[in-house]
């Protein structure tokens, strides 16, 4: 009998290869690509005859709709993230860098259910249980009723949650770290954190435990391992921050029963994380009213509108080729910007250095803050500051036009109650609030943008390049 001939597939898009490579030639992805069986699958036994499979029943889709039992917690942002708290069955995947706070997060949230009368089991993989408990001690959850054990078998692992009564939260902390007897690799390959994460998965559908995986997350800040482990989730967080500043938000990019897009801002302290009910004011904490280049964005996250400072900084340069540095924003969205004040406004910045910085740490993923940052790269230019208590939002078109954003009224009421009494929006703005005592002025197009902060305080100090 000839022998089957293996297979190797990538394990991040799923592309078949003749032969081993160190790089996926679809994804681009390195390491990736694994040897399969195409019988059996990775490190399986002899091809077996698939037995007969039984009908299912079919439904229609019109029905009553039950609401998702969830797990709610005491920590109010989390609950957001996860769009009301844990979904019982569910299967939850935290990424994030290393010490960033999520070990902190899951400890002071498993406290919080174990208050509540929940049982919660805390597996940790990466630390001895002396480790956990000084964590615990730290964080003032030693008192509670939480189970720990440090184990890395996901058999030994599943026999001990089916112990028991059912456990209404499980915390795996981290999927790199569990192995299975029946994948012969090492712990953290793609076989294992696969299979690892298959089980749990599993084990949360039968029993109704909403489980918690934690995840490394690679140099680019993707979570590590095959691609396929954030699909089989229902799912998927990432908590972030900057190590320079004290905030961390968890931030939502897929939930199969919430919304996408929700962020839970938190302060790290010496005592865990600290809930912020109010990040604009963390974001503008430290504002300098009387500098050129700073301007106030009102932007959006999921449902929450928050208030952060775009700063930008114009400065000549000898250079050949001039800087660009853009930290919080997305590099190619300021390209354009530069590209459109130039076409459309006769705003030269070729022999000018161009930093941008959103204030805080905070960075802002929606086109909305095209306005901001042409407000405040034209305003650093000039050398002109922009009003204190004035916001801004509005996407830039290439014909220079500033187009409306969505959730109009929500920003201008968050800008009203921190005290910001004017904005400048797009003209065709429609969602304005009813009784508001603010000043809303629109504008139509960048060029008019410019003519109006070049008017506020003489003419606009711009060098006419050929």
């Amino acid at each position: 009998m000839a022998k089957a001939r293996t297979q190797f597939i990538c394990q991040s898009c799923g592309t078949v290869h003749n032969r081993w490579a160190g790089k996926c030639e679809n994804c681009g992805e390195w390491n990736t690509i694994v040897e399969e069986d195409p019988m059996g699958g990775i490190g399986s036994g002899p091809g077996k005859t698939p037995k007969k499979g039984r009908p299912v029943a079919l439904t229609a889709l019109s029905g009553e709709i039950e609401e998702a039992p969830r797990i709610h917690t005491a920590m109010s942002e989390l609950d957001r993230a996860l769009g009301g708290g844990f979904v019982r069955g569910s299967a939850v995947l935290i990424g994030g860098d290393p010490g960033i706070g999520k070990s902190t997060l899951l400890m002071q949230a498993a406290a919080a259910l174990a208050r509540r009368g929940h049982k919660i089991i805390y597996v940790s993989g990466e630390e001895a249980v002396a480790q956990v408990r000084l964590r615990a001690q730290r964080l003032a959850a030693a008192d509670t009723d939480v189970m720990l054990a440090a184990e890395t078998n996901v058999e030994d692992i599943l026999a001990t949650l089916a112990e028991g009564k059912r456990p209404d939260l499980v915390i795996i902390d981290s999927i790199q770290t569990l192995w299975s007897e029946l994948a012969e690799s090492a712990p953290g390959t793609v076989t294992q954190v696969r299979t690892g994460v298959q089980a749990m998965i599993r084990f949360a559908k039968q029993t109704g435990a909403a489980m918690v995986l934690v995840g490394h997350v690679t140099k680019d800040g993707q979570i590590a391992g095959p691609r396929v482990v954030e699909h089989m989730v229902d799912a998927v967080l990432y908590f972030e921050g900057d190590r320079g500043h004290h905030y961390r938000i968890l931030r939502t990019v897929k939930n199969r029963f919430g919304p996408t897009d929700e962020i839970g801002v938190f302060e790290m302290s010496d005592k865990g994380l600290r809930e912020v009910a109010n990040p604009s004011e963390l974001f503008l904490g430290e504002r300098n009213e009387k500098s050129p280049g700073a301007a106030v964005f009102a932007g959006m996250e999921g449902t929450r509108p928050i208030l952060v400072e775009v700063q930008a900084l114009v400065a000549p340069t000898s250079l050949g080729t001039p800087r660009r540095a853009v930290v919080g924003w997305d590099s190619a969205r300021l390209s354009m910007i530069l590209a459109v004040l130039e076409a459309h406004c006769g705003v030269r910045l070729g022999q000018h250095d161009v930093y941008l910085n959103v204030a805080g740490g905070y960075r802002i993923s929606e086109p909305a803050a095209d306005l901001a940052v042409a407000s405040a790269l034209v305003s650093s230019l000039a050398g002109i500051a922009l009003p204190a208590d004035c916001v801004y939002f509005g996407e830039v078109s290439l014909s220079g036009a500033i187009r409306p954003v969505a959730h109009t009224a929500q920003r201008l009421k968050e800008a009203e109650k921190l005290g910001f009494s004017a904005a400048l929006l797009p003209s065709a703005s429609a969602e304005l609030p009813k009784g508001s005592s603010g000043r809303w002025s629109e504008v139509g197009s960048l060029p008019d943008l410019v003519a109006r902060i070049a008017g506020s305080k003489g003419a606009l100090r711009v060098e006419d390049e050929v």
